[in-house]
Parts: structure tokens; C-alpha cells; sequence
């Protein structure tokens, strides 16, 4: 899918392909520019370029009641005026996507992750009735975001400074410029987070109006944001046959839900209380690639699952899939032969959490 803001990007904008998706990872070929946006997204305020994440409308009779199947959450009662976050898995349990479903008045509209919108759409449609109507909207809509401690300002200056309090997982429609768009307090990073559902005539003009107040932070420096803050990664983390319990997204499912594609798989995870757990881990030498064995002495416990360098750290940063009995913060395991350091999450304590929105 072409990324319909390129035109507005800065020059030297460095790009890379993230699923189906082109998106940049980082505004600058600079040596320090993935540490200059991470800096806006942690310390002031950045804008995201959030058009790979694909949108996905249901609706038709029955439209809310297939959300609740497809849905690992209970979307039943979301009304227009809100937003959640939901996983949507296959029959086996595993993870299709991670979406944040916002409520409609004549059924649901759904955000992809980063990329995944193409395989989201065939599976949701794989599993429709007949007088169920999934269309994408993402030819038409784009989705832009702000975050960062500081991003209630921009709201403000941008939109309408009233907007920048909603309480989280709330959403209006409201107008930008003369132009409809919806507007949503949510987040990736832990930070004070909106996101913008726009004409996609009108985003040009909000991402160029957008940067006279924040400065724009690609695919990188926003992944490494919520890495810090334990934000699910499907594309790094949803490896082949683990569950739901063993990527640690759990909170993204109710089981208590009569019924949802997958239920039956989650709740064998659940009961069973075998397999592997996610933990942090920090190390000071190197960045171990995704695969690379976890030890204690000379027996395998796990292995990495993504690792980076860590700005905020300044070291390399990382989850493991562990025996779940050693799923502990405090330990001194080893990884590819280099020492790590489980860790507690968050491994950032993010700045908005002691800002207050003014």
C-alpha cells in the first residue's frame, strides 16, 4: 500500500517495508535522527504517520453482533462516543491482528496494526455472514496521530484545547478546518496520545499544519517508545504457535465472553498453565537477534523475541519468551553468550504520567 502522506515528508525521509505497508522509519538520515524523534516523543510532543494502519468498516444487520465474534473483547455496548483496544485471533488461538475497534452508529470501524491490514481484511472477511458488509475505508480515511507529554498542547492549538482532556478511549467527531474528522484520545507509548481519522483529501494539510507544532517521529523511534512501556507488538511478538498467555496480551481478551473466535484455544492456554512467558530483559553488549537461545548456565529456557538499542536506556532493550517459572525480574541469564537482566515493566517511566493536561 502507497503511503498517501510521502508527498508531505521531509527530504531525506528514510523508508522500509512493514507488512503489507511502506512506511517511514525515520524523518532524517541523520546518524542522531532516530534519537532526535524519540526525544520529541518522550520529552515534547511528536506526529505520527499512522496511514499503514488500515481501516476496516462493518456494517449490516447483525454488524455489531459479528464484531462480538470476531472480537476477543466485548465490543458489544461500544457506543459512538468510545474506543478499545482488541485482539482478533484465528480458530487455533492464534493472533490475526491487534486493533483498536471504535464504536459506530450503524457498526464498528476497526484500526489495523502497522501493516496488517491486508491479512486482517481477508480473515475478517473469511468469517462474515451474509448481510455483513466489511469495506476499506483506508482509500478514502487516514489516520494521523500525536504523542508525547506535551501533545495536549498541540491539540489545542490545532483543533480545540477542550479535546486534549477527554477521558482515555473516548472519541468525538468534530471539525478540523472545515473538514469532519473523528477524534480519539488513545495511545502507543504511554504518553499523553490522540489519533485523527481524516479525508484523506484533508491529511495532507493536517501532517503539513501538524509539524509547525511537533516534530514527526517514524515507525522506529515509536516502536522503541512502546516497547518501553510494554505496548503488544504483533508483528515481533505473535511468533508461530505461541499463545495468547505466552505473548503476555491476555488483558486483550475476555475470556468471560460467551463466545469469540479462538475462545476455545484461549481457554486451553489459560487452564493448562504450561508454555513459556514474555519478560523484559536489558543487556549491556550487543543486540541479539530475534531466535537467539536464553540460558541459565548451560540449559536453554527460552529464547529472544526482538531486542533493540534503547535511547532512553542507552543500552540494548528486549523481550524473551522464558519457562514461565523463571519469568522473573532480577535474573542474570545469558543470551547468544552475553550477559541480560530481566526487567520489570515499564522499562520508562513515561513523562506524561506526572504532566498534568493544563
Amino acid at each position: 500500500m502507497v503511503n498517501v502522506l510521502a508527498a508531505t515528508h521531509p527530504e531525506g525521509t528514510v523508508y522500509g517495508e512493514v507488512g503489507d505497508v511502506t512506511v517511514p522509519l525515520r524523518f532524517s538520515a541523520a546518524p542522531d535522527a532516530l534519537s532526535q524523534e524519540y526525544a520529541a516523543l518522550r520529552e515534547r510532543a511528536a506526529v505520527l504517520d499512522l496511514s499503514g494502519h488500515r481501516l476496516i468498516e462493518i456494517t449490516g444487520p447483525g454488524a455489531v453482533e459479528y464484531a462480538q465474534r470476531v472480537l476477543a473483547r466485548d465490543v458489544e455496548y461500544l457506543t459512538s462516543d468510545r474506543c478499545m483496544m482488541s485482539l482478533v485471533l484465528d480458530d487455533a488461538g492464534q493472533v490475526v491482528d491487534q486493533v483498536l475497534a471504535f464504536g459506530r452508529e450503524d457498526g464498528i470501524l476497526l484500526a489495523s496494526s502497522c501493516g496488517a491490514g491486508t491479512r486482517l481484511l481477508e480473515h475478517l472477511r473469511a468469517q462474515a455472514d451474509d448481510g455483513i458488509e466489511i469495506a476499506d475505508r483506508s482509500p478514502e480515511l487516514v489516520l494521523v496521530g500525536l504523542e508525547g507529554p506535551y501533545a495536549w498542547g498541540v491539540v489545542g492549538r490545532l483543533i480545540d484545547g477542550e479535546l486534549a482532556s477527554l477521558p482515555f478511549e473516548s472519541v468525538v467527531e468534530t471539525t478540523w478546518d472545515d473538514v469532519d474528522i473523528v477524534f480519539a484520545r488513545t495511545g502507543f507509548t504511554g504518553e499523553y496520545g490522540y489519533q485523527m481519522i481524516v479525508p484523506r483529501e484533508a491529511a495532507a494539510g493536517l501532517w503539513s499544519l501538524s509539524l509547525e507544532h511537533a516534530r514527526p517521529a517514524g515507525q522506529e523511534a515509536l516502536e522503541l517508545a512502546m516497547l518501553e512501556v510494554r505496548q503488544p507488538m504483533p508483528r515481533h511478538e505473535a511468533t508461530p504457535g505461541a499463545t495468547v498467555i505466552e505473548i503476555g496480551a491476555n488483558w486483550l481478551v475476555d475470556v468471560t465472553k460467551e463466545a469469540f473466535v479462538g475462545r476455545e484455544a484461549v481457554l486451553a492456554a489459560f487452564e493448562s498453565g504450561t508454555g513459556r512467558r514474555t519478560i523484559g530483559f536489558t543487556c549491556a553488549d550487543g543486540v541479539p537477534a530475534a531466535g537467539t537461545r536464553v540460558m541459565v548456565g548451560d540449559q536453554v529456557i527460552g529464547e529472544v523475541v526482538h531486542a533493540v538499542h534503547s535511547v532512553g536506556l542507552g543500552t540494548t532493550l528486549g523481550l524473551a519468551r522464558v519457562d514461565r517459572d523463571l519469568a522473573a525480574a532480577g535474573l542474570r541469564l545469558s543470551a547468544g553468550g552475553v550477559g541480560v537482566t530481566t526487567l520489570t515493566s515499564p522499562y520508562i517511566v513515561p513523562k506524561s504520567w506526572s504532566i498534568p493536561i493544563i
